[in-house]
């Protein structure tokens, strides 16, 4: 990928764009990206001012959470992918990206998600987290199961029948916590920990000072809100006992994990701050943002894409005995892709950073530029996986977009940083829950059309993942008579 001038013979360009005047470029920039437009018609209009998918920007937070904003984007799924080269890009503590949460949140260490791959640590760490689903696999699926029993679709029953509709963001949280704690402690439940009934919060309120910088959580005025959080980093004392909890429940309750690590020369300690850090980020935030798309965008396409879910899932389970397998779920071409067409549209982690490593020439649709060592880059992976050059009718939810002839388009699924056609390893970058997140995606909506026929929503965009409020559920009249 380092040879890109040699593999083309687009035309050499200057970057275009213009960071403004210092500061207040910067400034009214973050105000047009979270508030005055959004994500997605920022990133546009720049690529449309400057008739260019590679781009100067002054990226968001900015003055004075970050001095380092001056970015250059990659807007499109040619230059985009040159992200996952491990041999140009540094992933040294950008994952968050122009700021960094300080060690104080992981007890002095950095996670393995902020370790550039030339680091030696980063193999026996990302090693050590691939081993460790890889021995759990034969509990994802009845662990997910029961969560989604016991902290879902009763609740939403329940709530539909009392209230009129139910906040199906509101009930996410305890679910996917729950299996998430399960799956990496010994099948622990988390309320007979110190964490008691409050896992989820504890934990949001772990994640908030990290993430809030980077997003606009819609509660205050503009003002208020970007003074508080956008200006400032929260300082540490104020979630430290909610830390404390979460470490104290995590050393104690996933042992078995813990001792792995031993055996393979990772400190406990090192460890827990590693778990911790998948349980937050990698997985509670990241389904938390992913399922509440999915059920947006199958809710949306109405009775007749539900209609042909509920007949393939419920056909294929009866074929199966009954039974729901990972060999049944598998067979379930429809269920797929849908799941990967919402990966596609929304990825949960919209944004990849790094800094180059040395000069070398990028290429876009229509013309080669040249990235300087140094230089701190960012690839919006909802305009590189919605190119127009790629797909046809990009903007849309097509459902079966995978199906048949249209899986060799699968590598222009980018949402893992990694084409969806590669598979993490202890030598890139790719998420090592990749697998898991398509998979529990299939799940639930094999599980939910086992129960429900059809359903209605009610959609209140946010900043990245709308927020779905269920207005009716129609049970399921038949499971087996397809």
């Amino acid at each position: 990928m380092s040879s890109y001038s040699e593999l083309s013979n687009l035309p050499i360009r200057e970057i275009p764009g213009d960071y403004g005047f210092p500061i207040i470029s910067a400034i009214k920039d973050r105000y047009d990206y979270f508030y005055n437009q959004g994500e997605d018609a920022w990133f546009h209009s720049k690529a449309e001012k400057y008739k260019s998918t590679v781009v100067k920007i002054n990226m968001a937070p900015g003055p004075f959470t970050s001095n380092d904003y001056k970015l250059v984007a990659f807007l499109d799924a040619n230059s985009f992918v040159c992200m996952f080269d491990n041999s140009l890009i540094d992933k040294t503590d950008t994952l968050g990206g122009t700021f960094k949460p300080g060690k104080e949140y992981y007890g002095g260490y950095r996670p393995v998600a902020f370790i550039d791959t030339k680091d030696p640590n980063h193999a026996a760490l990302k090693g050590y987290i691939l081993s460790a689903f890889a021995k759990r696999h034969n509990l994802f699926i009845p662990l997910f199961r029961n969560s989604l029993s016991d902290h879902l679709f009763n609740n939403l029953e329940k709530q539909i029948t009392e209230q009129g509709k139910s906040d199906f963001n509101a009930l996410l949280p305890t679910m996917t916590f729950n299996f998430i704690f399960r799956l990496l402690c010994d099948q622990t439940n988390p309320s007979d920990t110190v964490l008691g009934a409050q896992g989820p919060e504890h934990l949001r309120k772990w994640l908030f000072p990290q993430l809030i910088p980077s997003l606009s959580a819609k509660k205050l005025p503009n003002i208020i809100e970007d003074t508080l959080f956008h200006n400032f980093l929260i300082p540490f004392g104020f979630i430290k006992s909610d830390y404390n909890k979460l470490v104290d429940a995590f050393s104690k309750s996933a042992v078995s994990m813990l001792d792995e690590a031993e055996k393979l020369g990772i400190k406990r300690e090192e460890a827990v701050q590693n778990i911790l850090f998948l349980v937050g980020i990698n997985m509670f935030a990241g389904l938390n943002a992913f399922f509440p798309h999915l059920f947006r965008f199958v809710g949306e396409a109405g009775a007749s894409l539900h209609t042909q879910l509920a007949k393939e899932i419920r056909t294929v389970i009866k074929e199966e005995g009954g039974a729901i397998t990972l060999s049944a779920i598998n067979k379930m071409s429809l269920v797929k892709s849908v799941v990967y067409e919402t990966l596609r549209l929304r990825p949960p982690v919209p944004l990849q950073y790094g800094k180059a490593k040395k000069d070398f020439m990028v290429q876009s649709h229509d013309a080669s530029y040249k990235i300087n060592k140094g230089q701190f880059v960012v690839g919006y992976q909802p305009m590189a996986s919605r190119d127009p050059k790629i797909f046809a009718n990009p903007d849309e939810f097509v459902p079966d977009r995978f199906m048949n002839d249209g899986e060799k388009m699968l590598k222009h699924v980018l949402w893992s940083n990694g084409r969806e056609t590669e598979n993490p390893a202890p030598d890139n970058k790719q998420c090592p829950g990749k697998d898991l997140v398509h998979l529990l995606g299939r799940l639930i909506l094999v599980e939910f059309f086992m129960r429900y026929d059809t359903f209605t929503v009610e959609i209140t965009p946010l900043f990245r993942a709308p927020n779905v409020a269920f207005k009716t559920l129609t049970k399921a009249s038949k499971y087996f008579s397809m």
